[in-house]
C-alpha cells in the first residue's frame, strides 16, 4: 500500500503573460501565492500547497523524468503496472511535458527508452512488448494506430481486468519502432486552435505498453511436456496526456471547440469526483465510486485506487491571470496525494498472456528453423508473433461487430414489437369506446301501426 506521487511543474510565462507578473512562491515543496508586484505574500489567499515535488521553470524534463518516472519503470519491468499523467488547464504545458520535442524528449520517450535499456541488460529473461495508442475524443474512445476503429467498447473480465476491445497492440522490438508508432498515432490526433493555444489537444491520449516476460529456461521448456511451467509477468505501463480544463471566456470556444472543451471539462470533473471519493476513504469503506461516469476514469481506474503504481505530474501557468486555475489544480493535487494504491506483481499462468497462447506456435517454429539452419531465428519468431496477435485482433474486431449488429438488430426488432403491441393496444380501446357507445345509446319509443294509424286519403272525420 503506498499514496500515489504528486508532483507540479511550473512553467515559465509566456509572452502573453508577462505583463501579468509571476503570482507564485516556490518553497522546496510548496507554493504560496504573492503579489506579482511586491512578491509578498496574498493575504486573502494565504494558503500553501506542499506536494511531493515542485519543479520550477528553470527544471528541465530530464530532472522531472528522473525524480518522478524513472523508478517506476524499473518496477514496471519486474512486473509492477506503472502510470504517469498530466494534468492541467489547457495551456499549461502538459503535451510538451509527457511529449516533449526532438530536441528535449518528454516523459514518454525516454520512459521507452529506459525500458529498452533495462530489458536489453537482462540476459536471463525473455520479454514480448506491445503497444497500444488512444484516445478520448468526445467521450468515444478512437484507436490512433488504427483510425477506422472508432467508438470502440470497454469491457471487464477477470484475466484481462479492464481493457479497450477492439483495440490494435503492435508487437515491437526497439524504441525506434515505438517513437514511430507513436507519430504516427499523433497526426490522427484531434487537434484545434483557441485563443489561449494555437495547438490546443482536443481529446486525452493514452499510450500503453504491455511488458510479458518469463526466465529463459521456461521460454525454451517444451510447452506440452508441462504446460504450466514458468510464471510469465506481465505489467502495463500506462501514459497519459490529458486535455485542459478550459474556461469558454478566456478560449473564445465556439461550435465544435465548445462542444469539445465541454466534453473535456465533464470527463475532467469526473476524474476529480472519483480522486474526492478516493481522498475521503470511500472504497475502504465501501462506498461507491463513480468510475463508469466517464471512459477516462473508466480506463484509469486501475491506476487510481488499484493494482498500480502512479506518478501525477500537474501542470500550471504562473501568470496572476489564471490564479483560479492554479488554485484548482493545485487542490486537484493535494487531494490526488492522498489517494492509496496497492501494487502487487502481476504473474499470469492462463492463456491471458500472449507469450503463454503462442508457446505451442513457437516451439513449433523454432524446431523447424532449427532443423532447416537457419541463421535469423528470432527475427522471424518476431514476425510469426506480431501476425498471430493480429489474427486475433482481427477475429475480436469482427466478434465486437457481429456482436454490434446482434444487439442493433434485437433492438430494432423490440422497437418494431413495442409499436404493434401499442397499435394493437390502440386498436382494442378504440373498439372498446366505440362498443360502449353502441351499448350506451338512447331508445326512443315509436308506436306501432296496430296503436295508431294515419287517417285515410278521402275519409271523412266526423
Amino acid at each position: 500500500m503506498e499514496n500515489i506521487s504528486v508532483s507540479v511543474r511550473v512553467r515559465p510565462l509566456n509572452k502573453q503573460e508577462q505583463s501579468d507578473g509571476f503570482a507564485w512562491k516556490i518553497e522546496k515543496n510548496s507554493l504560496c501565492q504573492v503579489d506579482p508586484k511586491t512578491k509578498e505574500l496574498e493575504r486573502a489567499r494565504d494558503a500553501k500547497y506542499a506536494l511531493d515535488h515542485v519543479f520550477g521553470p528553470q527544471q528541465s524534463t530530464r530532472e522531472i523524468y528522473e525524480v518522478t518516472t524513472q523508478g517506476l519503470i524499473r518496477k514496471l519491468v519486474n512486473g509492477f503496472n506503472s502510470t504517469v499523467f498530466a494534468y492541467g488547464q489547457t495551456s499549461s504545458g502538459k503535451t510538451h511535458t509527457m511529449r516533449g520535442t526532438p530536441d528535449q524528449p518528454g516523459i514518454i520517450p525516454m520512459a521507452v527508452q529506459e525500458v529498452f535499456t533495462i530489458i536489453e541488460a537482462l540476459q536471463d529473461r525473455e520479454f514480448l512488448l506491445r503497444v497500444s495508442y488512444m484516445e478520448l475524443y468526445n467521450e468515444d474512445i478512437n484507436d490512433l494506430l488504427a483510425p477506422e476503429n472508432i467508438k470502440l467498447p470497454i469491457h471487464e473480465s477477470k484475466e484481462n481486468g479492464v481493457y479497450v476491445a477492439g483495440l490494435r497492440e503492435d508487437i515491437v522490438i526497439s524504441p525506434e519502432q515505438v517513437l514511430e508508432l507513436i507519430q504516427q498515432g499523433e497526426a490522427n490526433r484531434h487537434i484545434g486552435a483557441t485563443k489561449m493555444n494555437e495547438g490546443s489537444s482536443r481529446s486525452h491520449t493514452v499510450f500503453r505498453m504491455v511488458i510479458e516476460s518469463r526466465a529463459i529456461d521456461s521460454a525454451v521448456e517444451e510447452p506440452s511436456a508441462n504446460p504450466d511451467a514458468g510464471a510469465i509477468l506481465v505489467s502495463t505501463l500506462t501514459l497519459v496526456d490529458l486535455a485542459g480544463s478550459e474556461r469558454v471566456a478566456k478560449t473564445g470556444a465556439e461550435g465544435i471547440r465548445m462542444k469539445e472543451g465541454t466534453a473535456i471539462n465533464k470527463s475532467l470533473l469526473t476524474l476529480g469526483n472519483v480522486i474526492n471519493k478516493l481522498s475521503d476513504g470511500a472504497a475502504v469503506a465501501g462506498g461507491h465510486i463513480p468510475y463508469r461516469d466517464s471512459k477516462l476514469t473508466r480506463i484509469l481506474q486501475p491506476s487510481l485506487g488499484g493494482n498500480a503504481k502512479t506518478a501525477i505530474i500537474c501542470n500550471m501557468t504562473p501568470a496572476a491571470y489564471h490564479v483560479e486555475e492554479s488554485h484548482s489544480t493545485l487542490r486537484f493535487a493535494c487531494r490526488a496525494k492522498r489517494v492509496v494504491n496497492n501494487a502487487v506483481v502481476n504473474e499470469v499462468l492462463s492463456d491471458a498472456a500472449v507469450l503463454k497462447r503462442q508457446a505451442n506456435e513457437i516451439a513449433e517454429l523454432r524446431k523447424a528453423l532449427a532443423s532447416a539452419g537457419n541463421a535469423d531465428v528470432e527475427e522471424q519468431i518476431s514476425h510469426l508473433r506480431a501476425q498471430l496477435l493480429r489474427s486475433e485482433q482481427d477475429n475480436e474486431l469482427m466478434r465486437i461487430k457481429l456482436e454490434q449488429e446482434t444487439a442493433e438488430r434485437e433492438k430494432a426488432q423490440k422497437q418494431v414489437e413495442m409499436a404493434k403491441k401499442i397499435m394493437f393496444e390502440k386498436q382494442q380501446e378504440q373498439a372498446k369506446e366505440e362498443g360502449g357507445r353502441k351499448n350506451n345509446r338512447r331508445e326512443t319509443w315509436c308506436p306501432g301501426r296496430s296503436g295508431w294509424a294515419p287517417p285515410l286519403a278521402g275519409r271523412i272525420c266526423c
